[in-house]
């Protein structure tokens, strides 16, 4: 999936609306974040890691799991 031009830079994107967040590197489902990014609910994260969206209560996509390594 090619990541957004707001988020190129970024692995991890939130949805404010449901404290999920996205792992752009491995989601199969681009069609969500297009709906994201029509809704201008999303958010990113610093560090951009999935320890810090988790750590501000978000959690990932139920279909992804987390990356090894």
């Amino acid at each position: 999936m090619d990541r957004p031009t707001k988020f190129e830079h970024h692995r991890y994107v939130g949805d404010k609306r449901t404290q999920v967040v996205y792992d752009l590197d491995t989601l199969e489902e681009p069609e969500l974040i297009d709906e994201l990014m029509a809704a201008e609910t999303f958010l990113c994260f610093g560090p951009d890691t999935l320890a810090e969206a988790r750590n501000r209560g978000y959690r990932l996509y139920s279909k992804q799991r987390p990356a090894e390594g």
